[in-house]
């Protein structure tokens, strides 16, 4: 279950049941008024479906289908999603009232409704262009150092944050899906208008609403978003192709990826994902996870989540998608390449295994094993003394950083086997770090004790110890979440998760010294800023 905050979305208006709806059926269940179960089904898509399912079938988080929820009953029901559980589920006291606890208990033992599809000619319809790229400026408006900006998600408020990295202002807040997972910036543009495409100039946004955004960094604040589509009523993230012609975004619901021009944001092919799973099973809601381009290969790769593939896409020709169905392992959630650009780690987290594809010859290449439900967001990689090159990854399940080595060419020996394991004090969701640092950063944000998950923790390179617990924030009802260095790797930015506070943007971003690791300021004025992207770093692959 994820944290958010209460609003109303594409998904569930498009569902459109209620209580006189079949989801009274179930024998034995609680029953709710019509009300109820509209709040209640909101509450769930915002806070459970990205780990438990639509359908609650279960994948990252365990399977809530009715059967199961029926013999829990509601007092327990209630108590695990007040107080979330030691396998990485946040506690939600300080997120729920006692009443929206009990009543969301409640709804995870009736009949889960079944949302509707969703077509191309519907995508079409939901398709703005708010400036026509013929009219986009061909140098910045705004005269600042635009590829040392920080992209923001601001996840409950639906927005999207720019921040100037020199500065420290927040120089725009652009509208644009709910709860975005991950924003994507153009990286090998090849086209003939190379000063009108500079790489890193256009980001792409895709909200758990389905919305897809575009937005212009060349823009003055205020007019930087220049093009949307709602491409599914769940969705999770984007990706823009090599050539800078395509952008593809992946849907939780329904299961779908949709290729759109990457120029003006019209849906151009859907390609659906229900299929047979690694154990040879039919999977109806098998949701795209995760969508990255490979810097060396003209393809996407797509994590289809529920079946355990990854699905490398070949965009050079639309009419004749070529797929290759790549077999792993369940269930396929976050990932990163590394250094070469030829290999492709993921976390398939309800296995414990981290995925090796070797986007070259588009087939497996490795499945390393580590502790409980991997989870390395954007990941980080760096130079072992010991072990050569290395990446690594948190956890959900467990307080733990393992790291591994991952290049075969020059280091064959340590190549994909586990070289360390560092303890930390409790899981977490993302790690971070920069060439130009001795640290690697691991945040502790899915423990339930507030001072855990208010901390992050540093660790030295080289001799692989934990030189410092930062206690980012102190507030109730905060944790602390994703780092993200600036372009020259001086300063690590670090969000504080805010509660709802009534709307109010009482979140921050804490700014730290990357080699003293004293905090340098505090950028306030922010709703939940979770992911943040500095544009230097992520267009030329720095982690």
């Amino acid at each position: 279950m994820k944290r958010a905050t209460l609003g109303l979305s594409a998904l569930t208006l498009a569902m459109g049941l209620s209580a006189g709806g079949s989801a009274f059926a179930a024998n034995a269940a609680p029953t709710l008024t019509p009300e109820e179960f509209d709040k209640a089904k909101s509450m769930y898509f915002q806070r459970c479906a990205g780990c438990h399912g639509v359908l609650r079938k279960g994948a990252t988080g365990k399977n809530l289908e009715p059967v199961n929820m029926l013999k829990k009953g509601t007092d327990r029901l209630s108590r695990i999603i007040e107080l979330g559980t030691e396998g990485g589920m946040n506690n939600f006291n300080d997120i729920f009232s006692k009443e929206e606890i009990d009543l969301l208990a409640k709804y995870i033992q009736m009949e889960p409704p079944v949302p509707p599809e969703m077509s191309l000619a519907l995508m079409k319809e939901r398709h703005k262009v708010f400036i026509e790229p013929k009219d986009y400026p061909t140098k910045p408006l705004h005269g600042r150092n635009w590829k040392n900006f920080f992209v923001v998600i601001e996840r409950d408020a639906g927005k999207v944050a720019i921040i100037d990295g020199d500065t420290k202002e927040v120089i725009d807040h652009i509208d644009t899906g709910y709860a975005i997972h991950v924003i994507k910036g153009t990286e090998h543009h090849k086209t003939q208008h190379d000063e009108k495409y500079e790489t890193g100039r256009f980001w792409y946004t895709q909200g758990r609403d389905g919305k897809m955004t575009k937005i212009d960094l060349w823009q003055k604040p205020g007019n930087m978003l220049v093009a949307e589509t709602q491409m599914a009523y769940d969705a999770r993230d984007v990706a823009v192709s090599g050539d800078g012609k395509y952008v593809i975004g992946g849907g939780y619901w329904p299961p779908h990826f949709v290729i759109l021009d990457a120029e003006n944001m019209e849906p151009l092919k859907v390609v659906s994902t229900r299929g047979i799973d690694v154990d040879g099973n039919y999977v109806n809601e098998a949701r795209v996870a995760a969508i990255y381009t490979t810097p060396n290969e003209p393809t996407f790769l797509v994590a289809v989540k529920e079946l355990g593939q990854m699905w490398q896409v070949d965009y050079t020709d639309l009419d004749n998608l070529r797929i290759e169905q790549i077999n792993s392992a369940k269930f396929l959630h976050d990932g990163f390449f590394d250094p070469s650009g030829r290999y492709f780690q993921i976390a398939a987290n309800a296995s414990d295994k981290m995925v090796i594809v070797d986007t070259k010859t588009r087939k497996l290449e490795a499945m390393i094993d580590t502790d409980a439900k991997p989870h390395p967001g954007p990941g980080a990689n760096w130079i072992d003394p010991e072990c050569g090159p290395v990446a690594g990854t948190t956890h959900l399940g467990v307080g733990l950083v393992s790291v591994w080595g991952n290049d075969p060419a020059n280091n064959p020996d340590n190549a994909w086997k586990l070289c360390y394991e560092v303890e930390t004090d409790g899981a977490g969701v993302f790690i971070r770090t920069h060439p130009d640092s001795p640290y690697v950063w691991a945040d502790q944000t899915k423990h339930p004790e507030p001072e855990v998950q208010q901390s992050v923790q540093v660790f030295d390179k080289k001799t692989h110890e934990i030189v410092k617990t930062i206690r980012v924030t102190e507030e109730e009802g905060k944790a602390a979440v994703h780092m993200e260095y600036n372009a020259d790797g001086t300063e690590v930015w670090v969000s504080v998760w805010n509660r709802a506070d009534n709307g109010n943007p009482t979140g921050e971003i804490v700014v730290y010294d990357a080699k003293t690791l004293k905090e340098i300021t505090r950028i306030k004025g922010l709703t939940t800023p979770t992911g943040k992207f500095n544009v230097h770093n992520r267009i030329n692959h720095v982690t």
